[in-house]
C-alpha cells in the first residue's frame, strides 16, 4: 500500500508540474483511476469469465433440453434445482471459506462447475441435468461470494461506488457476449459444453496467480429470513415475487422464444435484449426512486412489467422484432425491481442490521426463484407459450396491489434518510457490503 501511494503521489506531482492545454486535467483523473483499478483486474477477469460461462449455460441448457425432447416440466425443474443449490450455498459458504480459505474455495467450486458442464454433455438425461444444475447453483453462489468479498476487502471507502460500477459493467459485458457466442458455436454436440467448462476453469487462473493477499476470513452472520419481513413487508413480497418472475425468464425464456418461432441466433438476441433492457433502465429508476417515494417508483416499474408481459403474450409471436421489443421492455421494467426492493428495505434498516438484511434479501429472492420455473413449466404445458408472460403479469399485478395497500399503512421515508439506490444484476450476499463505507453505513463517501 505504501508503494502504491508513493507511485500515485509521484504521478500526481508529475502531471501537476507538466499540465498544459494539450494535456487536460481529465488525463490525471484517468491515470489515478487506473492505479486504483489495477489491483482489481484479476478479480474482474475471473468474475467476468465465470459470469459469462454461467450466463451461457442458463440459455444453452434450455435450448438443448428442448431439442433433446425433455418435457417443459423437466426444464422448469432444472431452474428450480439451480436456485435450491444457490440457497444451500448461502447457508454454508462462509463455513467453507473459514475452513479452506478464499482461493481454495474458489478453485474447487469452479472446477466442480466445469465437471458438471462436461457431465451434462456426456449424459443427456433430465435427472442428471437437474442434479448438475443443483450442484452448479451451489458452486456459482460460492465462487461469487469469494470474488465479491475479495472486492469488498480491497476497495477503499472512497472508491467503493466506482469499483461497484465497474463490476456491474463487467457483469453486463461478459454475459451479453456469452449470449451472442451461442449462435457462433452452436447448441448441438459437445462444443458448447466444452466452452462452458473452459470458461469455468479459466476463471481460476487470474485469482490463483494474483499477488493480492486473500481477504480476512469472514465472520459468521446470523440468518433470519423473516428479518426482511419485519423491516419491510414490501421488500419481502417484492423480492419473493421478483424471484418467481425473473427466474422464470432466465430459465424458461429460451423455451418461450423457441415456441414463438425464433431460431438459435434469434433466441440469443432475445435473451440479450432483455439483459440490455435491464441495464439501461436501472439508473433512471434508481435516480427517480432516490427523489420520490420509492414505492411509487416500484409501482411504476411493476406496471410497466405487467404491460410488457401482456404485449409478449399477444404480440410476441408476430415476428422477431415484436419479440425483441417486448422482451426489452420486460427487462427494462421487471429486472430493476430487485434493486428497487433491496433499496426500499435498506431505507428502513438500522445500523448493524445491513448484513442480516442482505442475506435475507437474497434468500427471499431465491425462495421465490424455486417456484417460478416450475410454475411456468406447468403453465406452458397447459396453456401454451402465451401463458408464460400472462403468469408474470399476474404476479406483478398482485405485487402492485400489495404495495398500494402498504402505502396506506406506513409513511414515506424522508429523502434525506434514504439509502442510495444501488443497481444489482445478479449477486451473492457479499455484494451488499460493496456499497458500504463500513458496518452499518449506507451513505457513499463520494
Amino acid at each position: 500500500p505504501d508503494q502504491d501511494e508513493a507511485a500515485e503521489t509521484s504521478v500526481q506531482q508529475q502531471h501537476e508540474s507538466t499540465w498544459n492545454v494539450e494535456e487536460p486535467l481529465y488525463c490525471w483523473a484517468i491515470t489515478r483511476m487506473s492505479l486504483r483499478l489495477g489491483p482489481f483486474v484479476p478479480l474482474f477477469a475471473s468474475a467476468g469469465v465465470l459470469l459469462a460461462g454461467n450466463g451461457m449455460q442458463a440459455t444453452l441448457i434450455a435450448i438443448r433440453a428442448d431439442a433433446e425432447g425433455f418435457t417443459t416440466t423437466e426444464i422448469g425443474m432444472m431452474g428450480t434445482a439451480y436456485f435450491l443449490g444457490f440457497i444451500i450455498a448461502c447457508l454454508f459458504t462462509t463455513s467453507l471459506i473459514r475452513r479452506a480459505g478464499h482461493t481454495r474455495v474458489f478453485g474447487a467450486f469452479a472446477a466442480i462447475a466445469a465437471i458438471c458442464s462436461l457431465v451434462m454433455a456426456l449424459l443427456v438425461d433430465p435427472w442428471v441435468w437437474i442434479g448438475a444444475r443443483l450442484i452448479t447453483g451451489f458452486c456459482f453462489s460460492a465462487v461469487l461470494t469469494v470474488a465479491e468479498s475479495w472486492l469488498n476487502e480491497k476497495a477503499e471507502s472512497g472508491d467503493r461506488a466506482r469499483i461497484f460500477s465497474v463490476y456491474r459493467l463487467v457483469d453486463l459485458s461478459f454475459v451479453t457476449c456469452s449470449q451472442l457466442l451461442l449462435p457462433v458455436i452452436g447448441t448441438g454436440g459437445f462444443v458448447a459444453f466444452a466452452v462452458m467448462a473452459i470458461a469455468f476453469c479459466a476463471a481460476v487462473v487470474p485469482v490463483s496467480l494474483s499477488r493480492s493477499p486473500a481477504p480476512a476470513i469472514p465472520e459468521s452472520s446470523k440468518i433470519d429470513v423473516l428479518k426482511l419481513w419485519k423491516v419491510s413487508p414490501v421488500a419481502f413480497v417484492g423480492c419473493f415475487t421478483i424471484g418467481m418472475t425473473n427466474s422464470a425468464f432466465r430459465t424458461m425464456g429460451p423455451v418461450y422464444a423457441r415456441d414463438v418461432g425464433l431460431d438459435v441466433s434469434q433466441v440469443a438476441y432475445f435473451m440479450t435484449a432483455g439483459i440490455i433492457g435491464a441495464a439501461v433502465a436501472q439508473y433512471p429508476f434508481g435516480w427517480l426512486s432516490d427523489r420520490i417515494d420509492r414505492r411509487w417508483t416500484l409501482i411504476a416499474a411493476t406496471s410497466g412489467a405487467v404491460g410488457a408481459g401482456v404485449f409478449l403474450s399477444f404480440f410476441g409471436d408476430i415476428g422477431p422484432n415484436f419479440a425483441y421489443a417486448g422482451i426489452f421492455m420486460f427487462g427494462a421494467f421487471a429486472l430493476p425491481l430487485y434493486s428497487l426492493s433491496a433499496a426500499h428495505a435498506n431505507d428502513f434498516a438500522h445500523p448493524g442490521e445491513y448484513v442480516e438484511i442482505s442475506i435475507a434479501i437474497i434468500l427471499t429472492f431465491s425462495a421465490g426463484a424455486l417456484f417460478g420455473p416450475a410454475i411456468v413449466s406447468v403453465v406452458i404445458e397447459n396453456y401454451g407459450s402465451k401463458g408464460f408472460f400472462l403468469y408474470t403479469s399476474a404476479c406483478h399485478a398482485i405485487l402492485i396491489l400489495f404495495v398500494l395497500y402498504r402505502m396506506t399503512r406506513r409513511a414515506v421515508v424522508p429523502a434525506d434518510q434514504r439509502s442510495p439506490f444501488i443497481a444489482l444484476l445478479r449477486t451473492s450476499p457479499a455484494i451488499f457490503r460493496l456499497g458500504r463505507n463500513g458496518a452499518g453505513s449506507t451513505k457513499p463517501s463520494d
